[in-house]
Order: C-alpha cells, then structure tokens, then sequence
C-alpha cells in the first residue's frame, strides 16, 4: 500500500471518505471488530508481533503522522482534517510506535534541525525502522538536568562522548539518541551545553538494564567512552542546546501527560473507563462510595484530556505549548496513580496475591499498572519541578534563589 491520495488541497470530506477506504481494506476485519469491543478483546487477537509486522502498512500511507510533509513521512494536511481523520482512526487503537522519534527527537528537527536533518531522521522514525531514545538523564544531574556533566570534545567533523546517562526508556532496543553534552565547561551551566544525535550501535555505547518493581527492564543505564557523533548530526548551535532541549522536554511532557503518542501504555495502567468495567465485572458498583470514587476520577480524566486537547491546539496553531504542558503533566501523574491505586483497591485479594507461575507476564495486568505509574511523579521532570515551571512562569512567583547563577559550570559544586 502507497501513501494515501491525500493533499494540501483535500476537503475533509474527501480525506475522511479515503481513510475509511484505507481502514476497510488495510486493517484486518478481526482488528476492528475486536476493538469495538475494548482494549482486552482487542489484545487476544492481535499480539505485539502482528501489530510491528503490519505497522509498515500503517507508516507508508502517511496517517502516523498526517501533518508532517510527505517527504518527513506525512500527508502535509492541516490539523484540521488530521483531527477529522484521527476520529475514524482513534477507536481501532492504531498505537504510533517510536513514541521517543515521534514526540522527543521531532520536536527538535523541527525548532532547530535542517533540512538535510530531517529528510534523514524523520521517514525512518515514521516507519519505525530507527528506533530512539533520550539521553539526558545522569545519576548526578535528574531534576537539575542543566548541571550534566557528560563531555563532548570536538575532533575534526566529529565529537568524542564520554560519561554515563541514566533512566533512559528503551536505550536496549534504541537505534539513535538524543543526547546531551557539555561543550564548555567554563560558561554557565545553561549556556555550555550541545544537543547531538548518537548512533547508538557503535564502540563506546554500553547499555544496562535497570530492573524494575514490575519485572521488566524498560530504563536503563548508558556508559559512553569515546562514542563519535558527526558534527552533521549536532542540533542548533554549539552551546545553544539548553535551548534545543526545551522543545524536547516539552513535547515529553505532554507525551507523559497522555498528550503525545505514548498514551497510557506510556504512563501504566488502564484509564478511568477501565475503573467503572473493572466495578461492575467484582459487584462493587453497588456501593456508592465506591461509585463517588469512581466517576470524580472520571471526570477529572475528562478535565484531562479537554486541557491536553488544547495544548495540541496550540502546537498547531504553531504555538509553543510552553508552561501548558507541566500542567498536563502535574495533573496527569497524580491522577494515574490514583487511578491505579483504585484499581487494585476494587480487585481486592487478587491485587495482592496469585498463584505463583515461570510466565513473566502473569502478574495481574492492573497491578502492574499501579506500580509502574510509581514513576510518574518522577519521568518527564519531576512533578516538584513542574509545580515550580508553573508557579513562575504561570502564577509569577519569583524563581528561586541561586546563589551560582552565572558561575562557569566547573565551579558549581555537583553530587
């Protein structure tokens, strides 16, 4: 299947009438009527396998990312009949793999990256074929991201990297990274850092699992000793990353705030929804407490996904989402792991105990919702961190004092 006959130039009309052709010969009758029937029937008759094997037909008709120029990967329609096309599309669950190439790695091409850039980088991430990672993280610099301490040394058309990041999603399975890097040690913190993009299967790149409550091994920790990057593949200028990485770690934000692709699977857990199936399926629908409980999480998943509407509005309206996006994500992290914690609070025993199995997948699947949505006070920026986003730049509180402001970056004290 080619990319769909789509333009600039389309009505919405025209463009919801040649999606809903493309899902009725594209997309396996099994898959649609399994998704009607929610998220569980769905998963029984399509495995991740079968989902990656027929992703492809999915990135070449250009609806992975409609907006984007069809050379990126896209159709280049207007938000508008994106958002016409996105409601045909969003009820058969058609998840957008490499949600890191995706939301993370394109929000810079985008702001600071050339053209050559992008033509490289963005078909592949589309199509899944590179997939990405964010190297920003280090184990002496999370909350405080701007006093990473990772070096970059240019040499010729190249730049030598050397340190360690840590809690990097998906750094095992990653293909490139964004990274970033100290290129001058003796200007300010914020002002001595540039934004690459690592190949991540070369020498020099070590990847450790770090195991996690639940069994799996999603983050991980990365060693880098003399890794090369091209000086072709730096983003923005030398020293400007800090800026660069602003687009990132906004289109993050709203990735953890269910915004971006990652959607819940990114978070952990099921929705609201799945809290009111979950009451009725035990019997404890009965109890009005527990259905008070219940429909305020509802709503204020409702409140959620009106506030993440309108930061997708503004992006593309060309808009910065700016301190919108924390708002998202303070909401977003509470909310979840109350939802989780309702979760398990309604299956009772079973959220406690189960019969003892070799399969790594027996544990009940909405218990471990609740312990990876643990993380979600600390991923995308910690929630105290955003509070203080929005305390500045929303309610305009003063910033917090620091007595280093302005001192070379080598002579801040770091743990």
């Amino acid at each position: 299947m080619t990319r769909l006959p789509i333009t600039p130039e389309s009505t919405t009309d025209e463009a919801v009438d040649v999606v809903r052709q493309w899902v009725d010969a594209e997309v396996p009758a099994a898959w649609r009527s399994a998704a009607a029937e929610g998220a569980a029937a769905l998963r029984a008759v399509r495995s991740q396998a079968d989902y990656r094997q027929w992703y492809p037909t999915f990135a070449d008709s250009g609806l992975v990312a409609p907006t984007w120029l069809p050379e990126h990967g896209g159709l280049g329609i207007t938000n508008d009949v994106a958002r016409a096309i996105e409601k045909i599309l969003a009820p058969l669950r058609l998840a957008r793999l490499n949600p890191l190439g995706l939301n993370n790695a394109a929000a810079a091409l985008f702001s600071h990256g050339t053209e050559e850039q992008r033509l490289r980088f963005l078909p592949p991430i589309v199509r899944n074929e590179e997939k990405w990672c964010q190297l920003f993280s280090e184990p002496g610099a999370g909350s405080d991201l701007a006093s990473l301490a990772t070096r970059a040394l240019r040499d010729g058309d190249d730049w030598v990297i050397t340190g360690q990041k840590v809690w990097t999603t998906w750094a095992d399975e990653a293909d490139f990274a964004i990274l970033l890097a100290r290129t001058d040690p003796d200007a300010p913190k914020h002002k001595g850092i540039t934004y690459f993009l690592l190949d991540m299967h070369q020498p020099g790149v070590e990847v450790r699992p770090l195991r996690q409550i639940t069994g799996e091994a999603e983050f991980n920790e990365v060693f880098l000793d003399g890794a090369l990057v091209p000086d072709a593949q730096r983003v923005g200028d030398v020293n400007d990353g800090w800026r660069v990485s602003a687009s990132t770690l906004s289109s993050e934000r709203q990735m953890v705030s269910g915004s971006g692709s990652g959607g819940m699977g990114r978070l952990g857990g099921s929705s609201a929804q799945r809290l009111i199936t979950l009451a009725q399926e035990t019997g404890r629908w009965i109890d009005p407490v527990v259905r008070n409980k219940v429909m305020r999480l509802w709503a204020q998943e409702q409140i959620r996904g009106w506030t993440n509407a309108r930061v997708r509005a503004a992006l593309s309206a060309g808009q910065s989402p700016g301190a919108a996006s924390s708002i998202g994500k303070v909401h977003q992290a509470t909310l979840n792991q109350q939802i989780q914690d309702l979760m398990v609070d309604i299956l009772g025993t079973t959220a406690i105990a189960w019969e003892a199995t070799d399969d790594p997948d027996a544990l009940p699947r909405d218990v471990a919702g609740m312990m990876r949505s643990l993380a979600n006070g600390t991923e995308g920026g910690t929630t105290d961190i955003n509070k203080n986003i929005l305390g500045e730049r929303v309610l305009g509180l003063p910033k917090e004092p620091d007595p280093w402001k302005g001192k070379p970056w080598r002579e801040i004290p770091r743990s």
